[in-house]
């Protein structure tokens, strides 16, 4: 059987299949791999250890000549999917009615939703169409989990005062530190850069399906047409923004679109900027839905935008990732 040629003719089929897989799975039948030991470790709760050792082995791969160029990569990507959804927020902001939404949204949810990005879904897919450098650029993205930049948001608008506690660094250097150990592991040993340089591209299947184990299509009906909207903003918004931003900078744009997705744990957002300023109170059950599905929209969605993408480009005469690979990662 030629399955693993099967699902490679589906654009970002190495992630996108075993992460609906597991999607479908969770809910239909959400105990079925929740069974303890092994079984639940690997495609159940494995989905931090898998990215980490993604992250390890990615690590390994980073020349210190090219650490800048992914640190700039990061932060470009942290403030252009920032800037996109604060702008969206603002325009809901201004625009809400009387029931303080709009178009049935309500504005922290947009806000929450798209300033902040799935980290694994990222990772899944700079893992298949990006270089190392982009790999590395994760580092950075850990600062848009949680509320953080939410609050930085509004207090902007004037909406809230800015609220401490909203970021740990401690969370930043733990996302950060298995980056830092491989890439000093493979500085120092160049065999053992070249032991680990296959490592990337297996685990990516067996954290997408740890990562679809955590997705419940049921979220969608919940959150309503209202979820549904939200997460074709932000993929086809904040992830086209991404993809331009990325091309003007000469960069692989496909990494720059892999951006247009919501963290799971943003649904816990609206919620905590509730706790700080009781002014958003009235809409949070609404928020929190909302971006619930557009949580599972973006994870469906996203992978499919970026084969689009992909195949435009190559139509083009352009190919992903070979065009845009930092040179001297080929060494």
């Amino acid at each position: 059987m030629k399955i693993k040629a099967t699902i490679e003719r589906i654009p970002g089929g190495m992630m996108v299949v075993p992460l609906l897989l597991a999607a479908t799975i969770n809910t239909l039948a959400p105990d079925l791999l929740r069974i303890g030991n092994f079984t639940q470790a690997l495609f159940v709760d494995g989905a931090s250890t898998l990215i980490a050792l993604f992250l390890l082995f990615t690590g390994a791969q980073i020349n210190l000549r090219n650490v800048g160029v992914s640190l700039g990569k990061g932060a470009t990507l942290l403030v252009t999917k920032w800037f996109a959804g604060a702008v969206i927020g603002l325009i809901a902001f201004m625009m809400m009615g009387d029931n303080g939404l709009f178009l049935g949204l309500a504005p922290i949810a947009i806000i929450a939703a798209m300033t902040n990005s799935n980290g694994g879904l990222y990772v899944a897919l700079v893992g298949q169409y990006g270089d190392k450098t982009d790999r590395a650029a994760y580092s950075l993205l850990a600062l848009n989990d949680g509320p953080f930049l939410t609050m930085i948001a509004l207090s902007i608008f004037g909406a809230m005062g800015f609220v401490e506690g909203m970021f740990s660094f401690t969370s930043f250097i733990s996302v950060l530190l298995p980056i830092v150990v491989g890439m000093v592991l493979g500085n120092l040993d160049e065999d053992l850069r070249n032991f680990f340089s296959t490592g990337s591209s297996v685990l990516i299947p067996f954290f997408a399906f740890a990562l679809g184990m955590g997705i419940d299509f049921s979220s969608i009906i919940e959150g309503g047409l209202g979820g549904i909207i939200l997460g074709l903003l932000t993929v086809f918004f904040t992830g086209t923004v991404g993809y331009f931003v990325f091309k003007a900078m000469k960069w692989n744009p496909i990494v720059g679109a892999a951006e247009g997705s919501t963290a799971g744990n943003a649904v816990a957002t609206p919620a905590a900027i509730a706790a700080a300023s009781p002014a958003f109170a009235a809409n949070v059950e609404l928020a929190t839905v909302q971006v619930a599905a557009a949580v599972v929209t973006t994870a469906i969605l996203l992978p499919i935008y970026i084969g689009f993408l992909v195949k435009r480009l190559e139509k083009k005469g352009v190919n992903v990732p070979d065009d845009y690979v930092v040179q001297d990662n080929k060494n």
